[in-house]
């Protein structure tokens, strides 16, 4: 597999029609993010600790010159990692000056969801409301939680 992934998909929707999303697995559930946020997927590279960081902080990384934060979710939402180590990838995404990653256990596909496939979280159930969570999407036989990066990282 290449050590970067392209990111474009072969179908288009208007922003009334839903959203383009990156999927990726996370221990044995699916989770999706927006595309619009995500500048690349690269292979696992070596990160080094920060010092006094919080646990769910990997450290930081050198990526063609720049520094990156990782974040590792797997520590940041109790979840246990799974599959190999040659499938983890760092997903990395962009809000105005902040640039981070995130650890994933694989990265699986490139999806448009329509609209009316998502379900906010708290029309599911009410007390499964969480701060990094958007919705719950339905593909087929498929559930993907969608996850807010913005929100992740603060």
């Amino acid at each position: 597999m290449d050590e970067m992934i392209n990111l474009q998909s072969e179908e288009d929707l208007s922003p009334d029609d839903g959203i383009q999303v990156v999927a990726f697995r996370l221990g044995k559930e699916e989770y999706a993010v927006d595309i619009l946020h995500v500048q690349e997927i690269v292979r696992l590279l070596s990160i080094t600790r920060v010092p006094r960081s919080a646990k769910h902080i990997e450290g930081v990384v050198n990526l063609r010159g720049n520094i990156v934060a990782i974040i590792n979710l797997h520590k940041r939402f109790n979840i246990a990692s799974a599959g190999e180590v040659e499938d983890k990838r760092i997903v990395v995404f962009q809000f105005d000056d902040l640039k981070a990653g995130i650890i994933v256990d694989e990265v699986s596909e490139v999806l448009a969801l329509n609209s009316k496939d998502i379900e906010e979280t708290d029309k599911v159930y009410s007390s499964m409301s969480s701060d990094f969570i958007k919705g719950i999407a339905r593909l087929e036989d498929r559930l993907f939680l969608l996850l807010d990066l913005q929100k992740i990282v603060e």
